[in-house]
C-alpha cells in the first residue's frame, strides 16, 4: 500500500508528464501549420501563377502586318467588345412579321447610327473625311432596300428564321458568292465581303440591343489594343488623341487599314496573342513600318524606339516633299508613275500620293453583290465620279474583267448553257466572255465614250490572247462611237485609245501582231507570272513557286515591251512589280517608262526614281537578262537596288 507521499508524487509527476506531452503537441501542431503555410506558398497553384505574373512584366515583341506607316510610344489601352449572342432560332409561322418588323427598326437604328458617324467626319482630316465618307455611303445603300436585307426578308418567310439568323445567313450566303471569285482582285473582292459582314454585324446587334465598342476613354498619346477593329470604330478614332493601332485581327487590305492609313495612324494588324500578352497601361514601341509592337520595352528596345521615330519624322518629311516633285531621274528622263483604283472610296487616296492619273481602273466593283446590270446611265455616272475629280490626268478604265468562276447572277443568267468548268482561269473570261455577250460591251464602251468629254480615258481590254479579240472589239466600239454622234452626244473628235492588257504568255509572244490592232499595251505581271509559271498564289502548297524574277516571265515583260517600242506604241507595267522600288531599276532598264500601282506606293517609287539613271538601269537590265537563275536574278535586283533605295 502507497503511503501518501508516494501517491502524491506519483499525481505529481504524471501530471508534469502530461504537460509534456500538451506542448509536444502544440509544437507538433505549430510545426504542421507552418509545414501546410509553406507547402501552400510553394505548392502547385502559386507555381501556376508566377510564369504569367512575370510574362506580363518582361518584355514582349510581337510581329504582325505593317498597314500604316509610322512609329508611336505609348502607354496601352486595351478595348474589347461584348460578343453578340445570337443563337440560331426558328420561329412559328405566326410571328414571321413580327421578325420582319424587328429587322426593318434594327435597319432604321442602323441608318442612323451610320448617320451619326458621318456627321462626325468633320472633326477629321480632310484626306480622312474624304475616305471615309464613300464607305459609310455604301453602308447606308445596303441598309436600304438592298440584296441583304431582301433576302433577310425572304428567309424570315420561307425557312421561319428569326431575324438575327436570317440576317447572318444572308450575309453569309453573299459574301461566299463574292469571295468564290478568282480573279486578281483579290483585296477588293475581301473588302466586298467584308462590307456586307459589317452591315450584317450591325443588324445583329442591334436585333439583340448588344451595345457596340465605347472609345471614348482612350487617354491622350494611347495606343489602342483590340482583338479587332471595324471600319465602323475605326471612324470613331481621333488621330488627335491615339498615337498608334494593334490587333490580333485584320489585313492590309481592309477598309480598316485603308481608313487608318487614310487618318495616318501608326498600325500593325494581325499580331498573334496580342491581347493576351498586354496590361492596360504597359508602355510599347508601336512600328508601323516594320510590323511590329515591343510590349514594356527595356532600355535598347526603347532606344531603338525613339532612333525609329526620328527616322520616320525625317522619311515623312522628305517623302512629302516629293508629292510636288516630278518623277524624273538625274539624267532627265521622265517616268509616269500612276495609280491602280479598285474601288471609288480609294480615291482621295490617290490625291494624296500625287499620282498622274489612274493607270487600271477596275470596273468590276460595278457589277458585283447586286441582282441586276448596271445600265449605260449607271455605268456613266460612276464612271463621272472619278473621271471629273482627277482634274485633267488620264484614267484607264478595264472593262469587266469576268470569269465564270465568279457567281454573278445576272451575266450567268444570260450565258447558255453555262459551265464554270473545271478550271474557270482557263475558260470563258476577260475579253472572250464581252465577245459572247457584246450588248455589255457595248453598254460599256457608251459609257465610257460619253465620260470622256469630261476628261481624258482609254480604254483596256482584259485577257486579251489573240489579235482578232482586239480587232473585234474595235469593230463594236466604233460602231457604238458612231451611234452616239447620230444621237448628238458629245464626244472627243479623236476617240479614246483602245488598249490590250497583256498578262498571259500567248498575248507576249504574239505583242507584235497584238500591237498591230492595239494603241497602247497594259502588262498585268500579276496574272502573267501565274499562267506562265502554273501557279495559284492563294493555293499554299504552290505558292513559293510563284516568281516574277523568274527569267521565264521577266522575258515575256521583254518580249511584250519591245514589241510596243518598235511602233512607238505605249506600254505600262501595272502588275504588284511596278510598286516594287527595287524593281523599278529593272523595268527602266527594259524600256518601261509608265508604272501604275497601289497609291501607297508611290512616293517610295519615286524616291527611287529620281535617284537612278536610264544608261545604268539599261545596263543592269541587260546584266539581269543575260542570268537563267531566279536567285541569282534576286541577288542582283537586290544588290542593286539598296543604295538606290536609301539615297535621298
Amino acid at each position: 500500500m502507497k503511503t501518501d507521499k508516494s501517491a502524491a508524487k506519483e499525481k505529481a509527476e504524471a501530471k508534469a508528464e502530461a504537460e509534456t506531452l500538451k506542448a509536444e503537441a502544440q509544437r507538433a501542431a505549430e510545426k504542421a501549420a507552418e509545414a501546410a503555410r509553406l507547402v501552400e506558398k510553394l505548392g502547385d497553384k502559386p507555381a501556376e501563377k508566377e510564369p504569367r505574373r512575370k510574362a506580363k512584366t518582361r518584355e514582349v515583341s510581337i510581329r504582325g502586318i505593317p498597314v500604316s506607316h509610322g512609329v508611336a510610344i505609348g502607354a496601352v489601352y486595351d478595348t474589347s467588345e461584348e460578343p453578340t449572342l445570337a443563337p440560331r432560332r426558328q420561329v412559328e409561322a405566326g410571328q414571321v412579321e413580327d421578325e420582319r418588323a424587328r429587322l426593318n427598326a434594327a435597319a432604321s437604328a442602323s441608318r442612323k447610327q451610320v448617320g451619326k458617324l458621318k456627321a462626325r467626319l468633320g472633326v477629321l482630316p480632310e484626306e480622312a473625311q474624304e475616305e471615309l465618307a464613300p464607305l459609310l455611303d455604301a453602308y447606308a445603300m445596303m441598309l436600304g432596300d438592298s440584296r441583304l436585307l431582301r433576302g433577310a426578308r425572304r428567309r424570315i418567310g420561307e425557312e421561319l428564321l428569326s431575324a438575327e439568323t436570317a440576317v447572318q445567313d444572308e450575309a453569309e450566303a453573299i459574301a461566299a458568292v463574292i469571295l468564290a471569285a478568282k480573279d486578281d482582285d483579290k483585296p477588293g473582292l475581301k473588302r466586298r465581303a467584308g462590307e456586307v459582314r459589317e452591315i450584317a454585324r450591325r443588324l445583329t446587334r442591334n436585333l439583340t440591343a448588344t451595345p457596340f465598342r465605347s472609345l471614348k476613354g482612350v487617354p491622350q498619346g494611347a495606343i489602342l489594343v483590340a482583338e479587332e477593329l471595324t471600319p465602323a470604330d475605326a471612324a470613331l478614332l481621333d488621330p488627335a488623341r491615339i498615337a498608334g493601332v494593334a490587333t490580333e485581327e485584320g489585313g492590309a487590305d481592309g477598309h480598316t487599314a485603308i481608313m487608318l492609313r487614310a487618318l495616318g495612324i501608326p498600325s500593325v494588324l494581325a499580331c498573334p496573342g496580342l491581347t493576351e500578352a498586354a496590361n492596360r497601361g504597359d508602355e510599347a514601341v508601336l512600328d508601323g513600318s516594320a510590323g511590329t509592337i515591343v510590349l514594356r520595352p527595356g532600355p535598347a528596345a526603347m532606344e531603338a524606339g525613339r532612333e525609329a521615330l526620328a527616322a520616320y519624322a525625317k522619311e515623312k518629311t522628305r517623302l512629302g516633299k516629293l508629292r510636288r516633285l516630278p518623277s524624273i531621274t538625274l539624267d532627265g528622263e521622265e517616268v509616269e508613275l500612276q495609280a491602280n483604283l479598285e474601288i471609288p472610296a480609294e480615291l482621295p487616296l490617290i490625291a494624296q500620293a500625287g499620282a498622274q492619273g489612274i493607270g487600271l481602273l477596275r470596273t468590276e466593283f460595278l457589277f458585283m453583290n447586286r441582282e441586276d446590270l448596271p445600265d449605260e446611265d449607271a455605268q456613266f455616272h460612276a464612271y463621272g465620279q472619278i473621271v471629273g475629280p482627277l482634274a485633267g490626268d488620264q484614267v484607264t478604265i478595264r472593262v469587266l474583267d469576268w470569269g465564270g468562276e465568279k457567281d454573278i447572277e445576272a451575266l450567268a443568267e444570260g450565258i447558255e448553257p453555262y459551265h464554270a468548268g473545271p478550271n474557270p482561269a482557263l475558260g470563258l473570261r476577260g475579253i472572250r466572255m464581252l465577245l459572247k455577250r457584246p450588248e455589255l460591251l457595248e453598254a460599256q464602251f457608251a459609257a465610257i465614250l460619253r465620260v470622256a468629254a469630261q476628261g481624258p480615258v482609254r480604254i483596256l481590254l482584259p485577257m486579251v490572247t489573240i489579235p482578232a479579240e482586239v480587232a473585234q472589239a474595235r469593230e463594236i466600239y466604233e460602231r457604238v462611237a458612231r451611234r452616239l454622234r447620230r444621237k448628238g452626244v458629245p464626244l472627243p473628235e479623236k476617240l479614246p485609245p483602245l488598249g490590250a492588257m497583256i498578262e498571259t504568255p500567248g498575248a507576249a509572244l504574239a505583242a507584235d501582231a497584238i500591237a498591230l490592232e492595239a494603241d497602247f499595251f497594259a502588262i498585268g505581271t500579276n496574272d502573267l507570272a501565274m499562267y506562265t509559271l502554273a501557279v495559284d498564289r492563294a493555293e499554299a502548297e504552290v505558292a513559293h513557286l510563284y516568281d516574277p524574277l523568274h527569267p521565264a516571265v521577266l522575258r515575256l515583260v521583254q518580249f511584250a515591251t519591245e514589241a510596243a517600242l518598235r511602233l512607238r506604241m505605249p506600254v505600262s507595267v501595272c502588275g504588284e512589280m511596278a510598286g516594287n522600288p527595287r524593281l523599278v531599276p529593272l523595268l527602266l532598264g527594259l524600256g518601261i517608262r509608265t508604272l501604275s500601282m497601289n497609291a501607297s506606293a508611290i512616293p517610295r517609287v519615286k524616291q527611287v526614281v529620281r535617284t537612278l539613271k536610264i544608261d545604268d538601269c539599261a545596263r543592269f537590265a541587260r546584266r539581269v537578262m543575260e542570268q537563267s537563275d531566279p536567285k541569282r536574278i534576286q541577288e542582283l535586283v537586290m544588290a542593286f537596288g539598296e543604295p538606290a533605295a536609301a539615297k535621298d
